[in-house]
């Protein structure tokens, strides 16, 4: 059985920048680390599925001051990339390596190639040099080294585990309130845990709202202040609903923009973990909730964002850090508030009844505004549901349980939905692809 600590350790993990990208910069710089001449790589060919493609091809890299996009990741996860890192693999980056990067990526020595038949996480990177061809392949999650090989050689090969194919586990309840029994086991350790992620995502936040602070390249920041515009509509006095919003919204654009500061992710992704984590966290410290209360709340608000994903899978067409994060965010604040299950499921519903359609268009700063909606919508979904408003009959994708909504959900986004990344795809290649990418 899938215990709380298993849950979190897989699920909740630091991420520095966009994920898809980082998972480029990942399987590259694995591949990479089983050259012995890796000072002398020739080339660097990725091919990525559709998802990976479209949510890497204009977000900010950080390290990179304002640089976009797959093919730089990639080029520095062969230059500099640490795969011991994770998803924080560029940490190490220096203004030398980025000279070197965008060189590579001039000289079209790095290629990213599209493949359009595949979605969700898939990254099969190759690495050449003089004397040597290296490959990972990397699927499923966002840091799940499947196999790795030398000159057609495997070299590594990952061990079954409790993951599914979707690159989640096996045994993760397919009811929500079993799953939900996981946040009873919560402990000290896991307290601790869960608070280093309020805190890294509020220091995110805090940069995206102007503060300053010696580790953050807030150059790459290219002027989208939502978050902090928020702040200047509200005044002195700002409602919970502005607060959460301007916190959440902030925190997302300078992530997206490529800020050189980790967030603790959710369910595979930094946005995720933005929504999940702030809201709950920020309407403790309004409440006056204390530590335990609220990791717990916020255990809470992952476990639900967890299960919303299971069904929706890792990518999807619909945007999951507002329609999952956001639902779970509403469970999590539900729960704070002293919700019981009933309430933490018309919470989430009404949430889900109001934006599931949201569409995934890439990462980048714009979804700030997506990141901050959503975090707003889940508190007012709270309040709804702990003041006894519900949709009173199934209509629409509402079912008559949280996992049928859930389930509603997850066949519009991918049998209704089955094109839309494709079509994305297409608008966006109009605008964003260079040289260094083929199908």
């Amino acid at each position: 059985m899938l215990t709380l600590k298993e849950f979190l350790r897989s699920e909740v993990r630091p991420a520095l920048g966009c994920t898809e990208p980082g998972s480029v910069a990942l399987a590259v710089a694995r591949a990479c680390a089983e050259l012995t001449d890796r000072d002398e790589i020739a080339a660097v060919r990725v091919t990525v599925s559709a998802s990976i493609y479209k949510n890497g091809m204009a977000v900010g890299v950080p390290g990179t001051k304002g640089g976009r996009g797959n093919a730089i990741a990639a080029a520095m996860g062969a230059i500099c990339g640490e795969p011991s890192l994770g998803l924080e693999v560029l940490a190490k980056s220096t203004a030398a390596d980025l000279a070197k990067a965008e060189e590579w990526v001039r000289d079209e020595r790095v290629t990213i190639y599209c493949d359009p038949d595949r979605s969700g996480v898939y990254i099969l990177a190759s690495v050449f040099t003089p004397g040597h061809k290296a490959v990972c392949l990397l699927e499923n999650s966002h840091t799940h080294i499947s196999r790795v090989y030398l000159d057609n050689e495997l070299r590594y090969k990952a061990d079954k585990n409790k993951a599914s194919a979707a690159g989640f586990f096996d045994d993760f309840p397919a009811k929500l309130k079993d799953a939900l029994k996981m946040a009873e086991e919560i402990d000290e350790e896991d307290v601790e845990f869960i608070w280093e992620g309020i805190e890294m995502n509020y220091k995110v936040a805090k940069s995206g709202l102007g503060a300053a602070d010696p580790c953050a390249d807030r150059g790459c920041m290219t002027g989208t202040t939502f978050g902090a515009a928020l702040r200047d509509f509200g005044g002195a006095q700002l409602s919970a609903a502005a607060e959460i919003r301007s916190l959440a919204s902030a925190a997302a654009e300078a992530r997206m923009s490529g800020i050189r500061l980790p967030v603790m992710s959710s369910a595979g992704s930094g946005n995720h973990g933005i929504t999940a984590i702030l809201p709950v966290a920020a309407l403790g410290r309004l409440e006056g909730k204390g530590e335990f209360e609220t990791a717990k709340a916020v255990a809470v608000s992952h476990i639900a964002t967890s299960f919303v994903k299971h069904n929706l899978g890792r990518l999807s067409p619909l945007c999951g850090c507002a329609v999952a994060a956001g639902a779970g965010a509403a469970a999590g604040m539900t729960y704070l508030l002293g919700g019981d299950f009933q309430q933490i499921c018309t919470a989430m519903s009404l949430l889900l009844a109001n934006i599931a359609g949201m569409f995934c268009d890439g990462a980048k700063e714009s979804c700030a505004l997506k990141v901050g909606s959503a975090a707003a919508e889940a508190y007012h979904a709270a309040k709804w549901a702990l003041r006894g408003q519900k949709l009173a009959v199934p209509q629409g994708i509402f079912g008559a349980t949280i996992e049928e909504t859930v389930t509603n959900v997850s066949r519009l986004s991918l049998e209704g939905m089955r094109t839309a990344d494709r079509v994305m795809i297409e608008i966006l290649d109009k605008r964003h692809r260079p040289a260094s990418v083929a199908y």
